[in-house]
């Protein structure tokens, strides 16, 4: 009760309750993982570690719709955003059907590319992929709106739900397969929909977007889509690649790994969704928006340099903390892998930025280096330690690009506004 009242008296704005909810979401997110690599050990692990890859790749994917939707909440009304609306989840639908049947169809391809114990869990995600997609357009309403407190249930249901399912599924009944992995994956996205109107999904009268709205939506779409295809290649690729080069082992050490380092990049998104509609809501009213920018990236900074002296400092601990001693030897990586992320999770908020202002460049630059980070571990895999050595590389230049480009743009401004 007590702190209730002082939550009260300090009267929190719904942006903080949604940044306290997206923390307490990627808490559990965490515990999620941490505990099925406890009780899966290494080698299955890695299984499980290609499905929650796969989920982060679905959520990217389906993110582009989130964003799409997120910036024209803010930009249509009325009738304008119904038809909007009507339409994006239409698309939406469509292209989940697409993809989780494209995943169904090729579950056995799939299990043999990434040496997998079974399909059938393909199989299982697949047929949730639709409902995903849908679930991104009714969080992109929320975004966009700043219905923060809707918005952060449906990461709460999701990540709940997932949590409670699957490791109910696997202490209850005492079945350690990949498929009740993704039996639970399937299960959140059902309880991740909620709260959800559905009178919205087919209006009873649907009007035609003008062919100026549609080219903006066109265009914002197809570059959102193809930077969402850069962090999948950016955030994903090295798991893959580790698991198809490397021994179940190894992925599943590597696995541990690359779900501590990004804690970073996890804590960096709850930024990324306040930066895009404040930072269009600023353009719409014709207000400066680099000062929204330096506050995040100072976030940002501050929160990569304070992890990456923590896993430096005391990686032994953080590793057998998190998971045990089976994977105590990748301790001595923890720290430099903290530091890729750190760099990409920097770059990725000026990217956002950009995009938001309808500015592209910066996308293609992520799309580049995204490419050379794949590119360069698909050439030097020796060990591990050379996987993440190559992330640093690409990672480095994106983020000095990154600087570059942004310093070139307010050189620019100043120059123009002289004029």
């Amino acid at each position: 009760m007590q702190i209730l009242t002082i939550l009260k008296s300090k009267k929190i704005t719904p942006e903080q309750l949604f940044m306290l909810s997206v923390l307490a979401v990627n808490g559990g997110n965490y515990l999620y993982n941490l505990i099925l690599g406890r009780i899966l050990g290494p080698a299955q692990f890695a299984d499980a570690a290609v499905l929650i890859t796969f989920l982060l790749v679905l959520s990217f994917a389906a993110m582009t719709f989130q964003l799409v939707t997120a910036k024209f909440s803010v930009l249509f009304e009325n009738e304008v955003f119904k038809s909007f609306i009507s339409k994006i989840y239409k698309n939406a639908l469509l292209v989940g059907l697409l993809m989780g049947g494209l995943i169904v169809v090729f579950a056995s391809q799939l299990q043999s590319l990434f040496n997998t114990s079974s399909s059938n869990m393909f199989v299982v995600f697949g047929c949730g992929v639709p409902l995903y997609f849908l679930m991104s357009v009714n969080r992109g309403v929320f975004q966009g709106k700043k219905a923060f407190k809707s918005l952060s249930i449906t990461y709460q249901g999701e990540m709940l739900s997932r949590l409670i399912i699957t490791l109910g599924l696997i202490l209850i009944f005492d079945i350690r397969s990949s498929v009740v992995i993704a039996v639970g994956i399937f299960a959140s996205f059902i309880f991740g929909l909620i709260p959800f109107k559905f009178p919205t999904l087919i209006p009873k009268q649907a009007l035609h977007l003008n062919k100026t709205h549609a080219k903006d939506i066109r265009s914002f779409f197809i570059i959102t889509a193809f930077y969402e295809l850069t962090q999948i290649i950016i955030n994903n690729s090295d798991i893959l690649l580790v698991k198809h080069y490397f021994e179940s082992y190894e992925a599943g050490l590597y696995a541990s790994l690359a779900l501590i380092g990004r804690i970073v990049y996890f804590i960096a998104w709850m930024f990324v969704m306040l930066l895009l509609p404040t930072v269009v809501q600023l353009k719409k009213d014709g207000k400066e928006t680099a000062s929204i920018l330096f506050k995040y990236v100072g976030y940002i900074a501050a929160i990569s340099i304070t992890i990456i002296l923590v896993c430096l400092s005391f990686p032994e601990t953080i590793i057998t903390l998190l998971f045990g001693n089976s994977y105590i030897a990748m301790a001595p990586l923890l720290w430099k892998y903290a530091i890729a992320t750190s760099m990409f999770a920097i770059s990725n908020i000026f990217a956002y930025y950009y995009l938001s202002l309808d500015k592209y460049i910066p996308v293609v630059i992520s799309g580049v280096f995204g490419m050379l980070q794949m590119g360069l571990v698909m050439f030097y895999h020796d060990s591990l330690e050379q996987v993440v050595h190559m992330q640093i590389i690409a990672m480095l230049l994106l983020l000095t690009i990154q600087l570059a480009f942004f310093k070139y743009e307010q050189i620019k401004s100043k120059s123009t506004y002289l004029r």
